[in-house]
């Protein structure tokens, strides 16, 4: 194996999200050195995603299939759909077990700084989705960055201007959290979205 070949693999290594130059080189090694049948069970896994990954037609999220699991699943609630920036999101707001409905996922979010802008977010695709004459309410749950905000505001503007109903989810107080250690701005909106009991 050459330097190059070395070279190019820890610089592809440094692409990963939480991955650095000495991650990154000791990775590289560990799989060369000691684990070369799992750098090639990773490398041919890699590559089978790659050749048979793509959309679901319904949700945007990535399958093998036409269809995702979510989008074949009998017993989900139709008339809600959840709208999540990546399918990480659509995972967190699963585990949760606190939505049955269905799911759309942007695979981004508007961010002028960073050159993405409407057309980026396929928002024909998504309004298709939300107009199928099922969906009876649109709950945006974006980051709370000035990016989902700005995203959120966007898809809400949409979806009103076409008569649906458009929630957003809540934010605050961390479960288990204590108010003493919660950031003002988190306090803040805490106390500007409270509800009766």
């Amino acid at each position: 194996m050459s330097i190059d070949a070395l070279e190019r693999l820890i610089q592809a290594l440094k692409t990963l999200p939480g991955v650095g130059p000495k991650s990154a080189q000791r990775l590289c090694f560990h799989l060369l050195q000691n684990e070369r049948h799992k750098a090639k069970e990773l490398g041919e896994s890699l590559l089978d995603a790659l050749n048979n990954v793509r959309h679901c037609q319904k949700c945007n999220n990535f399958t093998s299939e036409n269809l995702c699991v979510l989008c074949r699943a009998s017993g989900r609630d139709e008339s809600k759909l959840c709208v999540v920036e990546t399918p990480v999101d659509l995972n967190r707001v699963e585990q949760s077990l606190a939505f049955d409905g269905f799911y759309y996922v942007l695979m981004g979010r508007l961010s002028p700084l960073d050159g993405l802008s409407v057309r980026d977010l396929n928002a024909e695709h998504f309004m298709e989705r939300a107009l199928d004459g099922k969906v009876k309410e649109i709950i945006l749950a974006m980051n709370f960055t000035n990016e989902g905000e700005l995203t959120a505001h966007y898809l809400q503007s949409l979806c009103k201007e076409k008569g649906l109903s458009v929630t957003r989810i809540a934010r605050g107080v961390p479960v288990g959290g204590e108010l003493e250690f919660v950031d003002s701005g988190t306090l803040a909106q805490a106390i500007r979205d409270r509800r009766f009991y």
